[in-house]
């Protein structure tokens, strides 16, 4: 089996001491590819770098946007730096980018101005986008319905939500990225009854490493550090709740990655 991971913040400082020895586990689990998430535009040229020095063979690539949490730093030089970065081979989707009224790290209007702006760009160069949502559902559908017949594709990235948002964002033509989040026997229970309502060629799987360890892991490392090997556990719980076979969840899921992210085959 192989699978890919869009979701993967290898830039964390968590990361540093081992990144080679990360990428060789995912490999060595069926990891064939990573997508690296870009947050800010410093951390999105990170991550780029990080695909120039760590892989020579066709495993890393990298987002590139301005997540809500950094809205607050959008200005009229960002959208010429973010075009530059997204001009780049390895860079393959506008993101993380979107809208996040639960902590409200930067004001809504300008969250909202980003999200719109880092659209624009995606129209204009004809990239997907890699989404970030958190309990604001009904505004980022708003926006996004203006852009929506432009944008070549997008991925609503660690889906948490309810069936009415989920359906909402299947009735757009989305895709949908789950992650451990689905293991969890506290909060994503809700998760296990829907995942089987996500169309395939609609379902990509991701870590989002370091954060979100899959609970049903076992054993469980004792840093409580999530990294990429472990996507199998996220594959597990999906393949069961779908009720389909772990070969079949890689085999769709794999190839919706790599067309979705238009990744080449390895």
């Amino acid at each position: 089996m192989q699978l890919i991971d869009i979701g993967v913040n290898l830039t964390h400082p968590s990361f540093v001491p081992e990144r080679e020895a990360v990428l060789a586990r995912a490999i060595e689990a069926g990891v064939v590819q990573m997508v690296l998430t870009g947050t800010s535009l410093d951390d999105s040229e990170q991550a780029l770098e990080l695909c120039r020095q760590l892989d020579e063979e066709q495993r890393l690539y990298c987002t590139a946007g301005v997540h809500p949490h950094e809205a607050s730093h959008w200005n009229s030089g960002s959208a010429k730096v973010l075009r530059g970065l997204l001009a780049e081979d390895r860079v393959k989707a506008v993101g993380e980018c979107g809208l996040d009224f639960n902590r409200d790290f930067s004001p809504r209007p300008q969250q909202e101005k980003a999200f719109e702006e880092q659209l624009g760009l995606a129209v204009e160069l004809q990239l997907p986008v890699f989404i970030h949502e958190r309990d604001a559902g009904e505004r980022l559908l708003a926006i996004l319905k203006d852009f929506r017949d432009k944008l070549p594709a997008a991925v609503v990235h660690c889906f948490t939500g309810e069936r009415r948002t989920l359906y909402s964002y299947l009735d757009l033509d989305l895709h949908i990225g789950i992650t451990g989040w689905i293991c969890d026997e506290r909060r994503g229970t809700h998760l296990q009854e829907l995942v089987r309502e996500i169309p395939e060629g609609r379902l990509m799987l991701e870590s989002d490493a370091p954060y979100l360890l899959p609970r049903t892991l076992r054993p469980k490392p004792r840093n409580g550090r999530n990294q990429p090997a472990y996507l199998p556990e996220v594959l597990a719980c999906v393949a069961e709740h779908r009720g389909e076979s772990t070969e079949a969840v890689a085999a769709h899921t794999t190839a919706c990655a790599r067309a979705f992210f238009n990744l080449p085959e390895i």
